[in-house]
Formats: C-alpha cells, structure tokens, sequence
C-alpha cells in the first residue's frame, strides 16, 4: 500500500514509539511511512520533529537519492530500537541496559545544537526565553530529532507501562498513561472497535448454539 494515501499514525503517546510504529498494518497491508526519502520527510512533518522550513531547506540543497540513502539508516535504526523495546517493554529500565544503547549514544553525538534567546509573545504579554535550536547541515541530520525522542522515551517513559496492542494482527506499541494502565488497544479507532465487533459476533453464535 502507498504510505502517501493515508496518514501516518501516532496513537503511542511517546514520539519515540510513534517512530517505531511508522511501519504498521492499519488496514489490511503492511505500510512503511519510511520506505523512502520522501516517506522520511513526510513522516517527520506530520511528528512535528522537523520545522517546514527546515525541511523545504533540505530539499532544495540535496538530491532525492541522499534523503533515500537517510530513510535506509533510519529504517535500520527502527528495527533496532524496535527489539531493544520488545526485549525489555513491561519491566523497568536497569543500568545494564545501557550496553545495550551504545548505537543511540552514538548517533546523539553528532547532533549539533545550541540555544538562542527570543522574544516570545504570550496573551499580549511579551518575554524572552531561551529557545533550543539544532543545525541542519545534511540530509543525515534528520535522524537526530529521532534519535532524541528514542532517548527520551529510554530516559523519561516508564518501560512497565510500554505495551503492545492486543489486537491480533497489530504490531503497534505505545505508553499507557491511562490511570489503571487498563489501556489494551493502540486506540479504539483501530483495534478497539474490532475486538468489540469480534466479541459481539462470537456471543451470538454461542447464544444461537444454545
């Protein structure tokens, strides 16, 4: 299926597991929102990790074969990081795992940013603030934004509460931040409302074979 007829999903309440969920079958085939260059750009437009401008930027100074080369390595980075989650997701986070982060603290290296104070406009009332801004040289500076969110999700999430859905068929993973951590399903849009339809067909075949 074409990634580019229908939006990417983001139900994981953590960037860093809407990242690993930019591969799903929401349907009935498997999409992958970065399967190329300009999967990848889309995709970062419509997380927000990337300004607009920054992105037209980019792609009025590098050719659509880097942006391909980039999705690869995110692609790589997904996969990853998708096995690190699935290992230790419903357990805390210990030290040891650090190891095992080694290709994150890696990527985070390379990022470039610095702060910049701005003037910033809130109910009429004008203050300064100071903005964290990063530089953007090349193509391969798009994988930073992510990295950050996958380290924040290491850093910040309670991995107890990182869960999978229940739905049969789905590979989607999120943050329970529910109050009972009761949440079963990546949202009732999707899986939800087929569990319901699922359970209502099977009461009323065991209400018709009795």
């Amino acid at each position: 299926m074409d990634y580019r007829r229908i939006p990417a999903i983001f139900v994981a309440d953590a960037p860093g597991l809407d990242f690993l969920n930019s591969i799903a079958t929401p349907v009935d085939e498997e999409v992958d929102w970065i399967s190329d260059g300009a999967g990848l750009l889309s995709w970062l437009e419509q997380a927000g990790m990337v300004p607009p401008a920054t992105l037209a930027a980019l792609r009025s100074q590098s050719t659509p074969a880097e942006f391909d080369a980039v999705a690869e390595q995110a692609r790589a980075l997904r996969e990853w990081f998708r096995g690190f989650v699935r290992q230790r997701k419903g357990r805390p986070l210990a030290t040891a795992d650090l190891r095992e982060l080694t290709p994150l603290n890696q990527l985070l290296e390379r990022d470039e940013r610095y702060g910049e104070i701005v003037a910033d406009i809130a109910d009429g009332v004008s203050r300064l603030e100071l903005r964290a801004n990063r530089r953007w040289k090349s193509p391969e500076s798009l994988l930073l934004p992510i990295a950050e969110a996958l380290a924040r999700l290491v850093c910040d999430e309670d991995f107890t509460q990182v869960k999978a859905c229940e739905g049969p068929r789905c590979t989607l993973l999120f943050a329970d931040h529910t109050r009972g951590h009761a949440r079963r399903w990546c949202s009732m849009a999707l899986c939800g409302n087929r569990a319901k339809v699922a359970a209502h067909r099977k009461r009323l075949k065991e209400q018709e074979a009795h």
